[in-house]
């Protein structure tokens, strides 16, 4: 069997129809070029790799300047599902981020797992026995709980619901990255990076940053 045959063999569905695709725009074949047939070659293993890592969400980091400087801020974008850090010199990086509801609504009241919207700051950091580390927020705020009993009394929420706490940043359950990849409301409010992604921001984020949660 020749190669050639082995590579048909390996394609099927829409792994195929770009595989046509490539072949149409740098025909290969026993008179192609030597340059043709490498950059069929290159283009067919870069297909292979997209879709093996189609399912797989990354962080993304400044070209230049790779270390913080000065104070840094935190901006949590629940549409985008993303946490951005930025310092001094403006955007630093941006890190794949799951919550809870998905409904993706602002907190309304205690239990509803929506991940509340406003500007906030860590008030502790410490190692966590399930979601690898953690940095606690101080949620609620005064002006939490001010919009709260506004909602209240204007019958947004039940006279006798509660507001609710407990908002945090932490890591995934050991082995559990792919709960991000894949999108997973798992959280009960709370913003959940990969461990790998909450190392880092867990070590440029001290103690007061601000962090500032959107819709």
């Amino acid at each position: 069997m020749t190669p050639r045959v082995k590579v048909r063999k390996m394609l099927s569905g829409e792994n195929k129809s770009i595989f046509r695709t490539i072949v149409d725009v740098c025909p290969g074949g026993r008179g192609a070029s030597g340059a043709s047939r490498l950059i069929l070659g290159s283009l067919f293993i870069f297909t292979l790799f997209s879709f093996r890592d189609a399912h797989h969400r990354s962080s993304s980091k400044r070209f230049f300047h790779h270390t913080v400087d000065g104070d840094v801020y935190i901006v949590v974008i629940k549409s985008n599902f993303e946490l951005q850090v930025y310092d001094k010199d403006g955007w630093y990086a941006t890190y794949p981020a799951v919550f809870g509801s998905k409904s993706l609504d602002d907190k309304m009241v205690q239990g509803d797992r929506k991940t509340p919207e406003g500007t906030f700051h860590i008030v502790s950091k410490r190692p966590h026995e399930k979601w690898h580390e953690i940095m606690d927020l101080d949620y609620p705020t005064p002006v939490d709980i001010e919009k709260f009993n506004e909602r209240k009394a204007q019958g947004l929420v039940p006279k006798n619901a509660k507001l609710g706490d407990g908002i945090a940043i932490h890591g995934t359950w050991p082995h559990d990255d792919h709960a991000v990849d894949a999108y997973q409301m798992w959280t009960n409010g709370c913003v959940s990076l990969k461990n790998e992604d909450m190392e880092e921001v867990y070590r440029i984020a001290p103690v007061g940053t601000k962090v500032i949660i959107q819709h």
